[in-house]
């Protein structure tokens, strides 16, 4: 055997070693792709969802907050007065005295806040995805619009209204004088409207595996 046909069959090897791992490679990609496909078929991916719902509502709550510091600070209130109210839920009438100066409770308040957020973000999320994920973006801004004035009504005139009073002797969330209704209706609006706006977010994208081209 010449040196020559030893080299030529040394090419033809490589050349079918090459062929060999293109064919594996589409084989692999389309049983992945058949599996992608029929998983995909599945339906509505709740899970994904609500665990980017989730992230997505600590971002709306952190939003809603700073807004919520922003504009008290300017109206010359206490910039954590949402937080104080917030926390009578717990605390009673004790977390509106000018004197509770507790950095603790506040923090924690903070805390309590966007966790709340986080669990309203699952709901708004999943609304959206379900019955807005073709709307556009002004079409998901009056879904989140219509939410949030649906929580807030729910949340403030149907639950709290009746909860807080038999759990803690008064009404100081739906107390005008302490969190005036155009305050909390306001804040829950810069909820949704921040879902609406980072909803491309938490979209479920499929993974596709990239195979090389010949």
């Amino acid at each position: 055997m010449s040196y020559g046909d030893v080299v030529g069959k040394k090419a033809r090897l490589a050349e079918l070693q090459a062929e060999t791992a293109r064919l594996e490679a589409e084989v692999d990609a389309e049983e992945f792709g058949a599996a992608v496909g029929s998983w995909a078929k599945q339906g509505y991916y709740l899970t994904y969802y609500a665990t980017a719902g989730s992230f997505l509502g600590m971002v709306a709550a952190l939003v809603s907050l700073m807004f919520n510091i922003i504009g008290a600070s300017v109206a010359g209130k206490d910039p954590l007065q949402l937080i104080r109210v917030y926390l009578t839920f717990g605390l009673g009438a004790k977390a509106l005295d000018p004197a509770f100066d507790n950095g603790l409770a506040l923090a924690m308040g903070c805390v309590l806040y966007i966790a709340t957020g986080m669990l309203l973000g699952i709901v708004f999320h999943v609304i959206l995805t379900r019955y807005a994920s073709t709307a556009g973006l002004g079409g998901r801004i009056a879904w989140a619009t219509a939410i949030a004035v649906a929580i807030w009504l729910v949340n403030f005139y149907c639950l709290i209204a009746w909860l807080q009073p038999l759990l803690f002797g008064g009404t100081w969330i739906i107390d005008n004088q302490e969190l005036p209704w155009w305050v909390a209706l306001a804040t829950h609006l810069v909820f949704g409207w921040t879902m609406a706006l980072v909803y491309p977010w938490g979209l479920f994208h499929p993974y596709r595996l990239q195979t090389e081209q010949p």
